[in-house]
């Protein structure tokens, strides 16, 4: 598949929902990983990511307006040895307590399913990031509803050997805004990766619609000793 160009990719969508970037820098040097969320309702939009041991969580910004904690307070990422987890719900911790059993990416994923928010069913999306003797793989997840058919789960994992230089993907929860929303379709969309942290944070920041973006974690990770900084932009501040 040809590369599409993220930044248009991103800023052509109002409502891409949330979202996960997982690939490798363009030196060829760094895994690299980024997840944002977006919201309509006041409830979805008054949220916060903070740091959370080698990971994040997200929080309400202003606790007297949390109505449902349910979908929105989970923590995205978390870091199980060599492995970097990164989700759109508390699947985060099915995949972790899975592969801290040594089941795979794809098995810790069988008890979960879409998000029971009708008539939505919101997509979970997942990914893992594995860093080894200088290798780098990654995987990404989405669990989606049969075409709103809640009965039916439709399960699809795409996972990627020794990407090249700058290679990468992205994966989100909806086509696009409407209602209800309608859940991503396809594979993971090939997207390049910048050799910078804080040029690429900044380009996804600025593509995502300013009244439905709420917040975004980045993450590069040396391949070659497991070492990472982070990147934390939040709306509310």
């Amino acid at each position: 598949m040809k590369k599409i160009d993220l930044q248009k990719e991103l800023a052509g969508n109002t409502y891409p929902g949330r979202g996960i970037v997982i690939g490798k820098s363009a030196d060829g040097k760094k895994a690299v990983a980024a997840y944002f969320i977006m919201g309509r309702s006041e409830n979805s939009r008054n949220r916060i990511f903070v740091e959370d041991g080698q990971g994040i969580r997200t929080q309400a910004f202003d606790p007297s307006k949390l109505i449902d904690p349910s979908l929105i307070i989970y923590a995205p990422v978390r870091v199980l040895g060599n492995k970097t987890i990164v989700t759109n719900g508390d699947q985060t911790d099915t995949i972790y307590e899975g592969m801290d059993r040594q089941l795979t990416f794809e098995q810790s994923l069988r008890p979960r399913e879409f998000e029971p928010d009708a008539p939505n069913y919101t997509p979970r999306i997942s990914g893992i990031l594995h860093t080894e003797n200088g290798g780098f793989n990654y995987a990404m997840s989405i669990l989606k509803s049969n075409n709103g058919d809640p009965s039916s789960c439709n399960r699809f994992t795409f996972a990627y050997e020794n990407p090249g230089a700058g290679e990468g993907h992205l994966i989100h929860t909806y086509m696009g805004d409407g209602d209800p929303l309608p859940s991503f379709e396809g594979e993971p969309k090939p997207v390049e990766i910048p050799d910078d942290i804080d040029v690429f944070t900044e380009m996804l920041w600025d593509s995502l619609n300013q009244d439905n973006k709420v917040s975004l974690f980045v993450r590069y990770i040396t391949i070659a000793d497991g070492t990472y900084e982070s990147r934390i932009v939040n709306k509310n501040q």
